[in-house]
């Protein structure tokens, strides 16, 4: 492809909307056997797949995107064992359309099955069952990386182990993943058994949690982001065993999204007032302290995947995800700091989540998540306000030893990234010299 048409510079935005690219040019990647040659002139390249990430580590501003959405095709997959191996460009959706009906769930997720499986390795994505599974980079047995030099190296932890520990959660900068193998989670259902309990502080969150957590291989909690005290709904599930109430899904009924967004919502729309009153009332829609339930697996794990372009609802500037992980030590105090920062500047969240990190160490020298409590908010994109309000939330998370997840950001500085990421020097002799993006030039330069 040539200079990208205003449509399709559309297309290659990230799920956030901000910061604003326009790539030089968009090569489709179609085929892994025929590949296009990679820094063949003074253009840097960076994979795009399903643009998810939040911020701009999924854009290369100026230069060249290699759209590998067509890199969508199962090369194995062994229904005894559960070992994939597909091409990066799939989607957790497809995976889980050819896996689940044969008794095998993903072994880690984030809240979007609409990822590619190449972007879950560039970002090391996480889950609701990290304290039992770590991140998606340990269950990946290997891995094909292409680099500019058309060189073609299968990584795992034996083979190339310094790329394969560079590559995960290497923010697509060590070359380009055309295939994946990993292990899949047996399951006997496409049921979860779901707990949902209120709580009405942190204090009340944590303990509830670390509770949960050995009950549980799956916990989250949603957190009223405009009440410092940090009420909220914590939801704890598990696979439910087949049987007369569950059993193994044809998947197409929940495959695709019911309700979709067909404009951008006006900006007045999401302020303090709404805001408030839709917390409010979710935080009320359970009547008792604890509930119980069976649902289908994509409500539990993917419920904003029902709405379609659900990021439209925040405007045309877009939204900005604040998500950080700061360590148990006075782990209270600091997310009380951060919600009550928050508070003060009434900007507010109803998509806030968070949870506990364990401790079980990813092969990824870049990993985000590390052992703390994890909290996620969406803004509505306010212009210099919200980026000054991130600007004093990372001054926060800095101070406690915490860190911003790459993935979901749009404005950390390159003194805070170096202080979350202390390994970021190391990783750089990793990088494949023909391969950048936004977000790495604005965090060293």
């Amino acid at each position: 492809m040539g200079k990208p048409t205003a449509a399709s510079q559309r297309a290659f935005q990230s799920w956030g909307r901000y910061p604003k690219s326009t790539p030089e040019r968009i090569i489709a990647v179609r085929d892994r056997m025929n590949l296009p040659k990679l820094g063949k002139d003074d253009s840097t390249v960076l994979a795009y797949g399903q643009g998810r990430s939040y911020g701009d580590v999924c854009l290369n501003n100026g230069a060249t995107l290699l759209g590998t959405s067509a890199l969508d095709r199962f090369i194995d997959f062994n229904k005894d064992t559960g070992l994939l191996r597909a091409e990066a460009g799939t989607t957790l959706s497809d995976v889980l359309s050819q896996t689940i009906p044969q008794g095998w769930f993903l072994p880690v997720s984030p809240g979007t099955k609409f990822v590619s499986l190449g972007g879950a390795i560039a970002n090391d994505i996480h889950g609701k069952n990290h304290h039992v599974a770590g991140t998606f980079g340990r269950h990946v047995s290997r891995f094909e990386l292409v680099r500019s030099s058309g060189e073609k190296l299968v990584c795992s932890p034996k083979e190339n182990s310094e790329l394969f520990n560079a590559t995960i959660a290497g923010l697509g900068l060590t070359g380009l993943i055309t295939w994946i193998e990993l292990q899949m989670k047996p399951i006997e259902s496409d049921q979860i058994d779901v707990i949902t309990t209120r709580f009405r502080s942190l204090d009340e969150f944590l303990a509830l949690s670390a509770e949960a957590n050995k009950e549980s291989p799956y916990v989250v909690a949603w957190i009223d982001g405009l009440r410092s005290e940090g009420r909220g709904l914590l939801m704890q599930g598990d696979h439910a065993p087949a049987g007369p109430d569950a059993s193994l899904p044809s998947f197409e009924a929940d495959q695709k999204a019911r309700i979709s967004t067909p404009f951008d919502a006006p900006g007045w729309l999401l302020n303090p007032v709404s805001i408030r009153a839709f917390n409010a009332a979710y935080f009320r829609k359970q009547t008792t302290n604890i509930k119980r339930d069976r649902v289908h697996y994509n409500p539990y794990f993917y419920p904003l995947d029902a709405i379609r372009d659900w990021n439209r609802g925040y405007g045309k500037r877009g939204l900005l995800q604040y998500q950080c992980v700061v360590p148990f030590d006075d782990s209270n105090v600091t997310v009380q700091e951060l919600l009550s920062r928050i508070a003060e500047s009434g900007a507010g969240s109803f998509l806030a989540v968070i949870k506990m990190f364990g401790d079980i160490p990813s092969p990824g020298m870049m990993s985000f998540p590390r052992p703390g409590i994890t909290l996620a908010l969406d803004f509505a994109n306010k212009g210099e306000k919200t980026i000054q309000l991130f600007h004093s939330l990372d001054a926060i998370v800095r101070q406690a030893g915490g860190a911003v997840y790459p993935a979901k950001d749009a404005c950390m500085s390159a003194e805070s990234f170096r202080a979350y990421f202390p390994r970021w020097e190391e990783f750089s002799i990793y990088i494949d010299p023909a391969f950048s993006s936004s977000f790495w030039r604005r965090v060293t330069s």
